[in-house]
């Protein structure tokens, strides 16, 4: 029998958490461990934007390492995971017949949170480019097209972050106090998911509190959208991890299934 797969938002925060261990990846962690069941995983991450929603359907793609300046054993690790081009086609019919991406690797916002998540690289990945321009509107749809596929098995995932404004953030200070401005805008998303209030959480822009400080430029924010699209009415939210790295990036990360 197939086990109903959730939707989940995961925020990757910085590269060096794919070497770390804290409250973030224990927590993480653990809760991938409900995942291994997953015939496969979806992902939308914030690290691969196009003009027109994309596919990978690479069999096994190579990685990148989309960042510069961090400690040279994140350029050494191999998330060895395979692809699913069979997938990869149902999942561009479901989207439209949305073009094929057969060259790209595989970013970070892809292998950073699924190598905590399943540190054993043995359940097929295929990732979905987040269009360019875009509305949240658009990337709810995208998540109800996708939303058929929890029932066979396959968990739908945004991966990005709630805050993320690198301009601000307090490095080298892992545990630096959290600012009022982030924390604001951190619980205002929150009360929305918890009150499936996602019509509200589409304006956020207009409505949340120091949106244009927590969110400047939308593609690690906007995942969110991707996952509120594959939830169902009977589906409960599970908050996984709630905090702060560096003080002001959020690193919030839930379910609804």
């Amino acid at each position: 029998m197939t086990t109903p797969m959730p939707a989940l938002f995961i925020s990757h925060g910085a590269p060096t958490i794919a070497i770390e261990t804290d409250d973030f990846t224990r927590a993480v962690d653990a809760y991938g461990a409900t995942l291994t069941g997953a015939r496969a995983i979806a992902i939308v991450s914030a690290h691969w934007q196009a003009r027109d929603v994309r596919v990978n359907a690479v069999a096994h793609p190579e990685m990148i390492y989309d960042f510069g300046g961090f400690p040279e054993a994140l350029y050494r690790i191999r998330y060895k995971a395979p692809g699913d081009p069979n997938l990869a086609r149902e999942i561009a019919s479901l989207l439209g017949n949305a073009a094929l991406e057969e060259q790209r690797g595989w970013d970070h916002g892809l292998w950073v949170p699924l190598r905590i998540a399943l540190p054993g690289a043995n359940i097929p990945v295929v990732e979905i480019a987040q269009p360019f321009p875009t509305t949240p509107e658009q990337l709810m749809t995208i998540g109800r097209a996708l939303a058929p596929l929890r029932a066979r098995g396959i968990a739908i995932i945004g991966s990005g972050g709630i805050v993320h404004n690198l301009r601000r953030v307090h490095m080298p200070d892992k545990k630096a106090p959290v600012d009022d401005w982030a924390r604001d805008f951190d619980t205002w998303v929150a009360k929305q998911l918890e009150a499936r209030d996602f019509t509200t959480l589409t304006r956020y822009r207009d409505l949340a509190p120091n949106a244009a400080l927590a969110v400047p430029t939308p593609e690690h924010f906007e995942p969110v959208f991707v996952t509120a699209g594959a939830t169902r009415a009977t589906d409960k939210l599970t908050t996984i991890y709630e905090g702060f790295h560096y003080g002001n990036l959020s690193m919030r990360t839930f379910a609804f299934g």
